[in-house]
């Protein structure tokens, strides 16, 4: 029996291990900023596989000084990041997995067909907050090392398992570890991907534009400003931006560029009063950039853009509204198509999966951006959550995924590290 047979075998005879891990992992609200109890859960399971663990808590001071660093409103004291190494022997390359831990709130209660923090399974579906976004991405790349390591195979190179914190807000949690000297001759990030091979993501853009009216007494309306009527023109100028850059944009990773660069407001906040006149509005938005493109031309582009577009309004053209970017931001990011990870990984896809892997570009950011630019870790994404379910009510995994995702990763370590 080859390597890959005993793999497959003990997978196989294992399949309730991997769905019973995903369940613990699930069944621990770990929202961004309470992740310290499954960190607990994750690096205790960690020391029982025989791994060296790293548990830090990332610094803010030392964070400060990254220009990766995304300013956030709470420290990390109680919330450490966990790292596992699997020693080679020597002389084989090096893989590096990543994946948070952090999930967005779970929202009312009453939304969930099936608990939110349940675990349940129906239909071959494995239900909860993260179920897909991404505890199960988080399952199966450390239940593959654990197969590896239950197998009996003793790899030449490294394995590396992260678990960051702080993924949903900032992305510093993975920064935290390129900073520590965390680093590989290959990386598979376990985001969300539908199963497809993913050499590309996606960047994200927060942004704020206030708009100033003018204050009057309702009785004498006609003398002031609206800002929700200002607020409403600025708001168009927001979608005909994105309708421009649809047109003009385009990548072999993204063939439907609409789905990829959304650019739109999400939050508009005006008035106080039923009875009050509203003199000013706070719009809420962000937008997306492919690889490729450098953020800072795509602010300063967008910040033209809506001064001109708005200044026909003689009132906004007096009054042009503050434009802030502010919050979450994400570098888009991609490696080659045939880089050797992405290249090693396609071909046990086939291997596990019998068909060719699609390889697309991730319509979401992810934190391979840190480990291509800053941590010298040509970085991939791959893992058995479906995109489609990213912070979903319901959210959801299908087993059969996770269990052939588990796999795909098994057999790339004993390909990417090799063994004695």
């Amino acid at each position: 029996m080859d390597k890959n047979q005993r793999i497959n075998k003990w997978i196989e005879e294992n399949r309730t291990t991997v769905v019973h891990f995903l369940q613990d992992l699930i069944r621990v609200p770990s929202v961004t900023g309470e992740e310290g109890p499954i960190q607990q859960l994750i690096s205790d399971h960690l020391e029982k596989m025989g791994l060296q663990v790293d548990i830090f808590e990332p610094s803010l001071d030392a964070l400060r000084q990254h220009p990766a660093f995304v300013e956030v409103s709470r420290g990390y004291a109680g919330r450490p990041n966990v790292v596992g190494v699997l020693k080679g022997s020597g002389g084989g390359k090096s893989l590096l997995f990543n994946g948070h831990v952090d999930v967005i709130p779970a929202g009312a209660q009453e939304s969930w067909e099936h608990g939110s923090w349940s675990g349940d399974i129906v239909d071959g579906c494995l239900y909860g907050r993260g179920a897909s976004d991404m505890k199960s991405g988080l399952a199966a790349m450390t239940i593959a090392v654990k197969a590896v390591v239950e197998s009996g195979i003793r790899l030449r190179g490294d394995v590396i398992l992260e678990y960051t914190v702080d993924e949903e807000l900032s992305g510093n949690g993975t920064l935290a570890c390129v900073m520590r000297g965390y680093k590989a001759d290959g990386g598979i990030c376990c985001e969300t991907s539908s199963m497809r091979v993913q050499p590309g993501s996606i960047g994200r853009i927060w942004f704020e534009i206030k708009v100033q009216g003018m204050a009057a007494g309702i009785q004498r309306r006609w003398e002031g400003v609206n800002a929700i009527e200002k607020g409403y023109i600025v708001t168009q100028a927001v979608a005909e931006f994105e309708r421009i850059r649809v047109k003009r944009l385009s990548h072999p990773l993204y063939p439907d560029i609409l789905g990829a660069i959304p650019c739109m407001v999400g939050v508009f906040e005006s008035g106080s009063y039923h009875s009050a006149f509203p003199d000013s509005c706070l719009l809420k938005g962000s937008m997306a950039t492919i690889p490729g493109e450098n953020s800072a031309a795509v602010k300063a582009e967008f910040v033209e853009f809506i001064r001109n577009k708005v200044s026909s309004d003689p009132w906004l053209k007096e009054h042009p509204p503050e434009i802030i970017f502010t919050g979450y931001f994400a570098e888009p990011s991609e490696i080659p198509v045939d880089s050797p990870i992405v290249q090693t990984l396609s071909r046990n896809f086939l291997k596990v999966m019998e068909k060719e892997p699609v390889i697309t570009g991730r319509e979401g950011a992810a934190d391979i951006r840190f480990m291509n630019q800053y941590g010298n870790t040509p970085t991939v994404i791959f893992g058995p959550g479906m995109t489609e379910q990213m912070h979903a009510n319901n959210e959801w995994v299908n087993i059969n995924d996770l269990i052939q995702s588990t796999k795909i990763l098994a057999y790339t370590i004993l390909e990417w590290c090799q063994f004695d």
